[in-house]
Order: structure tokens, then sequence, then C-alpha cells
């Protein structure tokens, strides 16, 4: 009786991997699908490109709140739009990769359950043979065996069957896990195509934006540069008209001063010892330099003068003694008054508020003949100050900054 039950027993053993597969319980844990790896790389190059678009449009933003390169600008829209096109572009190859592995993990699903079912099919069969024939067919098996080779042939028939037995339900077993392990897979690549078409339609939202916003940007600098491109023409057109008026005021001293004896001819009140010395007309930065200047928009100027930035009605002052021989508007340097030095010097005052001062009148150093206004909205509050020295008849204009102090 013991025997018996032991060898049932024994059975028992050998059947009990066959019906957990038949039952479904669960199986060993399911790893995480060796093409997560794959994503997360390409997530990182799309975080990659996504952190370098972020770069520019910080770069984006100071380029707005500063004056700067309109060129600058547009080439900073085109690079956003380029790293933007880029994701696109990689999203679309990770589109097709998930559809790929899409594809391919529902063929191992397709050919791992055909497989399974299969071999269920066997497990079924085999299972249901060996309840027909009973726990204690093995030692039936075995104790009606005539000589001891049959027992011994039977004996390795036997295990082998156990074994093929043992095979079948492990294969069942690993069948079982592939198919688990595809079936969340493809749960992850769904999850992913979802995220990745979510992640496109809000990229070529932004293409559309950069590029529009690159269309604005090239329009706007063109206006920008057709407004000062004009404004240089009347700023050129401004400086041909004072020098055509210092030109005439020179022309007309000239007369008036050889008509006088040479004991009554006076010379410049700029002189040569006040190179370096002459007071400032009014305090504050240069706005900009006598010379060529490099505009925001790549335009260059050139100035007969120097834009001494302050406040609108500070007073300005005249650098040396003088007669007032124009008050009235010149062009972009509005309201301006030109100051007769003598011997052919001239100094200029534009873009004044208001003149204290009227034609003809003479002035000593330091007297106040204005304040300061705004002639160039663009240029703000600001005094322009020119000094034209004389020779042969035609003053020329000198840098101003190097006639005054260094230290006001």
């Amino acid at each position: 009786m013991i025997s018996e039950t032991r060898a049932s027993l024994g059975k028992w053993r050998l059947l009990f991997p066959l019906v957990v597969a038949l039952c479904g319980l669960p199986a060993s844990p399911v790893r995480l699908p060796a093409q997560a790896a794959a994503l997360r790389a390409r997530r990182d190059t799309l975080d990659r490109i996504r952190r370098e678009r972020e770069e520019l449009e910080r770069r984006a933003t100071q380029l707005q709140s500063s004056v700067h390169n309109l060129d600058e600008e547009v080439a900073n829209l085109d690079r956003r739009a380029d790293a933007t096109s880029r994701l696109v572009k990689g999203i679309d190859a990770q589109l097709r990769a998930i559809n790929a592995e899409v594809d391919t993990s529902s063929r191992k699903v397709k050919a791992a359950e055909t497989e399974l079912a299969a071999k269920k099919g066997v497990l079924r069969e085999r299972l249901v043979n060996i309840y027909k024939r009973g726990p204690l067919f093995g030692t039936q098996a075995m104790l009606s065996a005539r000589s001891f080779g049959e027992l011994v042939a039977r004996y390795k028939y036997l295990h082998v069957l156990a074994l093929r037995d043992r095979s079948l339900v492990a294969r069942v077993e690993e069948l079982r896990t592939t198919v688990q392990r595809e079936h969340d897979n493809l749960v992850l690549l769904q999850e992913s195509i979802e995220e990745n078409r979510s992640d496109k339609r809000r990229e070529e939202v932004r293409l559309r934006t950069l590029e529009r916003d690159r269309e604005l940007s090239l329009a706007r600098a063109k206006r920008q540069v057709k407004a000062v491109q004009d404004r240089l023409v009347r700023i050129r057109a401004t400086e041909v008209q004072l020098t055509n008026a210092i030109a005439a005021l020179e022309a007309e001293r000239r007369r008036a001063e050889s008509a006088r004896p040479p004991a009554a001819r006076v010379g410049s009140t700029i002189k040569t010892s006040d190179y370096g010395r002459l007071d400032w007309p009014v305090d504050g930065a240069l706005v900009y330099t006598f010379g060529k200047t490099q505009t925001a928009s790549n335009t260059t100027i050139r100035w007969d003068g120097v834009g001494i930035t302050a406040a609108v009605g500070t007073p300005v002052r005249v650098v040396a003694a003088g007669k007032v021989v124009n008050v009235g508007q010149l062009g972009t340097y509005g309201l301006t008054v030109i100051v007769d030095h003598g011997g052919g010097d001239y100094s200029i005052y534009g873009s004044l508020n208001h003149a204290d001062v009227r034609n003809q009148q003479a002035v000593t150093k330091g007297q106040q003949i204005g304040t300061v206004g705004i002639s160039d909205p663009e240029l703000g509050p600001h005094l322009h100050f020119e000094i034209r020295h004389g020779t042969d008849g035609r003053p020329l204009a000198v840098d101003p900054a190097k006639w005054l102090k260094e230290q006001r």
C-alpha cells in the first residue's frame, strides 16, 4: 500500500507541470522589453535637439530685448526652424522604427501563439492519456516485464517519455512568457506611437509658427533697412545743407573781413592751445562719435560731429566766444544754432528743444544758447555738436571730442 502511494505521488509530481501549463497559472516574471533601451536612446536624441532649440529661443529673447542686428535675428529664426525640422524628422524616423518593431512583435506573437496552441493540444492529449491509464500505469508496466532486459527497456522508455513531457511543459511556459513579453512590448510601442504622433503635431505647429515669424522678421527687416536708407539720405542731405550754409557764411565773412583794415581783423576765439581743453557744451555720454559708425542694421553712417546724450531741457552752453550766424531748422538736426568764432572756425549745436539766442547776437564762452531736445526719435534726447575748422576758406569738419576736456 505504501509503495503504491509513493508511486502515485511520483506520477503526480510528473503531472503537476502539465496541470500548471494547462490551467494558465502565473509563469516566471516577464522581463522588460529589449526595445525599451532603443526607444530611450532615440528619446535622448530628441531631448538633445529640444535643448538645442530652447537655447536658441533664449538667445532669441535676448535679441528681441536689445538693439541687435536684424540679420542675426533672422539667422536665429532659421536655426530654430532647422532644429524643429530636424526634431520632426527625428520623430518621423522614430515612428518608422516603432512601426517596424510593431510588425516584428506582431509576427512573433502570432508565431508564438500558434506554436503555443499546438503545444497545449499535445499536452491535453498527454494528460488525457495519463488519466485514462491511471496513476499506477508506470508501476504496472514495470512489473509486467517478462525479463530483466525488458524491465530495463521499459524503464528507459518511461524515463524518455517523462523527459519529453517535462520538455514540452518547459516549452509551453517559454511560449507563454514570449507571448506575454511581446504583448507588453506591443502596448509600450503603441503608447510610444501615440506620444510621438502628439509630439509631431506640436512640433509641426511650432515649425509653421517659426516659418511665419521668419517671414514677418524678413518683412520687418526690409522695412527697417528702407527706413535706415531713407534716414541716411536725409542725413547726407542735411550734411550737404550744413556744409553749403557754412561755406556761404564763410564767404560772407571773408568778404566782410577783406573790407576791413588789416589792423582791425580778428582771429578765431578757438585757439590751438584750446585743443583738448574746451568745456563740454553739455554733460553726457556719447551716443555716436565722429566719423563712420556701423548701425544695428549693419548700415554705415558718417557723422561730422558727435552726439552727446542728455535729458530734454538740459542747458546747452557755447564752447567759446563768438557771434550767432544761424538759428533755425536744419534737416535731420532739427533746431540748430551756428556760432562763428572768427578765423573760419564755427561750432554747431543741433537737436535743440529751443534756442535762447537770436541771429547776429554776440555770445560769450559758457553762455547758454538753448536746451537739449529730440530731433531723431531713434537716438533719443541728445545734442549734436560739431566744430568746423577754417582751411583756405573751406571750413572742414574735425573731431570735436578731441577739442573737449577728457575730464568734465
